[in-house]
């Protein structure tokens, strides 16, 4: 199959119109019989189970998804909206599917051999080709009639647990096509509104997604269906391949975005927060890779940590406020989304199975996203903590195995921020997943003070400003130039005193080994700096020598770089980047040794004032017991 985009022209779909009024109307099914017969127990809820095996019976079973569907309004005769545009989107589906079945005969040697077969019956080593091919080809259809459903409906509220995949079969497009049918009339029987259908229809695809992708591995012949790029524009419905896109595209977003020059203090962190915007923007949506994740410097995870009103969610609303006049100005799609303590579920698996949606939502290469998990020492727990909820397990895991697992592949589409008042709470090995460290500490100086009240109080007054030059110290350069100097030395106390010694010992650092001493010196005195955390401060020097100001001219008309070439916008930013020095190498070193030791000592100071608290306690009710025995009332 062509690897370019393929186009399927709607002739070709409207010929399969009247197949797939039919397969809505009535189709006849068979079905294994499941050992269950339908009489319920009264009073029970439970039905009767024969005690005589039935599971090898196969039942014909009618299935009517228009009649199953209008029975949600039994008392009008017209249907809502919501239950047409269903019934329609399945009519259609169907449709897209047959007509890509038939792309997909085209492109090898099933269309000939169904030629032949025609003709005369196939026998032999055709025959069982054939057939390979016949079964490869309802998979496909299969496939892309659940990615269109996946894609094309639109499903509020909870997610059932109750759906359960289709009877699959696959001897021909046309068989498979009608047990996913038959799966989705089953899933919608007994609905109670509309909200509940298009929540089941939606959650059946997904389902049979997932289903099928577990079957892949059996079928012959699916390799040239790989690299297929289908789009169908009246429908916005794009088939990359096996590819799982996510679901429809997302509501305009609704959000307060805040300016870069409405973010006063965190410097770095502002400094960081445009640049990660700009470089998520160099990503090229045919080769599906950014230049920054080859060249390194690709900031794919980060944390941010900081007290209370500090400026987190104000950091948040500027990077999504960014990106989204950047994709608007080169017409890409964005995806943001953010994942909540809200999205924890009490039941069994939901919570996993949540957060591998928003991780796919975000990482959809067709766009660029922005995924944040505000809150993640609540959202995600410890592994050691015995007092989480089973959904907080899950969610560690699927976080631990998305941001640098064995099938973690980084595009440069997309990038995710953890935030948090008490990262020392968050599991230390995903914590380390976090490719750098952002300290959101708020305003600092004299002039941040100024600045911000000046900010927030507005203009509705008369009083003067005063002897000061306003906004002056949020000037992005100099404000990062003083903040990075900062980090020349350690400022927490457990790395000072290893730097003290280092410095002592060896004097200033000049050669690779001199770095390599002072960070087996600092692993001795905190052993969570691992292999992984030198990753990260390696790909934190990368950053700074890719510490280029993309100017803000390539991002006011798409021409000047989003829409150039991979090869020409690589070029371009080769031009401008630099060599690492070795003061960028000590200060990243410090920043990010910094951010372990106070996540220590924060740890060790809350657990201290624990002990503090409960001897108290204990003190307390020493003295309460000896006045009650001193009154006579402590047997009372």
């Amino acid at each position: 199959m062509d690897t370019g985009l393929t186009t399927i022209a709607e002739a070709d779909i409207e010929k399969h119109n009247a197949t797939a009024q039919g397969m809505i109307t009535r189709i006849v099914v068979l079905e294994d019989g499941g050992g269950k017969s339908g009489a319920a127990l009264a009073g029970t809820g439970r039905r009767f189970v024969p005690t005589i095996s039935t599971g090898s019976v196969r039942k014909t079973r009618e299935v009517e998804l228009s009649k199953t569907v209008a029975a949600l309004r039994s008392g009008d005769p017209l249907m809502s909206i919501a239950q047409h545009t269903l019934l329609y989107r399945v009519r259609r589906g169907i449709a897209v599917a047959l007509a890509i079945a038939d792309v997909f005969a085209r492109s090898g040697e099933l269309e000939s051999l169904q030629a032949k077969n025609t003709r005369a019956p196939l026998e032999g080593e055709d025959a069982a080709h054939f057939k390979k091919l016949l079964s490869a080809s309802a998979y496909v259809s299969a496939f892309s009639l659940a990615s269109y459903l996946a894609q094309l409906i639109d499903g509020e509220g909870e997610p059932p647990n109750d759906i359960h995949e289709p009877d699959f079969l696959f001897d021909t497009p046309q068989d498979a096509l009608k047990s996913l049918v038959a799966g989705l009339d089953g899933a919608l029987e007994g609905v109670k509104d509309d909200t509940e259908l298009t929540t089941r229809a939606r959650a059946f695809a997904r389902i049979t997604i997932e289903g099928l992708l577990t079957r892949k591995g059996r079928f012959d012949g699916l390799g040239a269906f790989e690299n297929a790029h289908i789009r169908l524009d009246a429908d916005d419905f794009t088939l990359d391949g096996f590819d799982v896109a996510p679901g429809r595209k997302a509501r305009p977003l609704v959000m307060t975005f805040k300016k870069p020059n409405e973010v006063v203090g965190n410097h770095i962190a502002k400094y960081q927060s445009i640049k990660l915007a700009k470089m998520l923007m160099a990503y090229d949506f045919e080769r599906e890779l950014n230049p920054f994740v080859e060249l390194g410097g690709f900031l794919f995870t980060f944390i941010g940590d900081g007290s209370p009103g500090t400026g987190k969610t104000t950091l948040i609303q500027m990077i999504a406020g960014l990106l989204n006049d950047y994709c608007q100005v080169a017409s890409y799609p964005f995806v943001y989304e953010n994942f909540g303590v809200d999205q924890i579920s009490s039941y069994q698996g939901k919570s996993g199975q949540s957060c591998k949606q928003f991780i796919t939502n975000v990482l959809n290469p067709r766009a660029i996203g922005f995924g944040t998990v505000d809150d993640i020492d609540q959202v995600a727990a410890r592994r050691s903590d015995d007092r989480a909820s089973a959904g907080q397990q899950e969610i560690t895991g699927v976080l631990m195995e998305a941001f640098s697992g064995a099938s973690t592949v980084i595009r440069g589409n997309c990038s995710f921020g953890m935030f948090s008042n008490y990262p020392e709470n968050v599991d230390d090995a995903l914590r380390q997943r976090a490719g750098a460290r952002w300290l959101v500490d708020g305003p600092q100086s004299r002039d941040d003070y100024i600045d911000i009240f000046t900010l927030l109080a507005g203009k509705n007054h008369q009083i003067p400003l005063g002897k000061h030059d306003l906004y002056a110290a949020q000037e992005i350069k100099r404000a990062v130039a003083d903040a990075y100097e900062g980090h020349d030395r350690p400022q927490e106390d457990g790395l000072m005193q290893v730097h003290e010694r280092f410095m002592k010992e060896n004097g200033a650092p000049k050669t690779l080994a001199d770095i390599g001493t002072y960070l087996h010196m600092i692993k001795q005195a905190e052993p969570r700096l691992t292999g992984r955390a030198i990753k990260n401060i390696t790909d934190a020097i990368k950053m700074r020598a890719m510490d280029i100001e993309l100017p803000d001219e390539w991002f006011e008309k798409p021409e000047a770089f989003m829409h150039k070439g991979y090869d020409d916008k690589k070029a371009m930013i080769e031009e401008l980047r630099g060599p690492f020095s070795m003061t960028m190498v000590m200060q990243e070193i410090n920043r990010y040794a910094d951010s372990e030791f106070r996540y220590s000592d924060r740890a060790d100071d809350a657990a201290v004032e624990k002990m503090i608290r409960d001897a108290r306690l204990r003190e307390r009710a020493a003295r309460e017991m000896e006045e009650r025995k001193a009154k006579g009332t402590w047997d009372a």
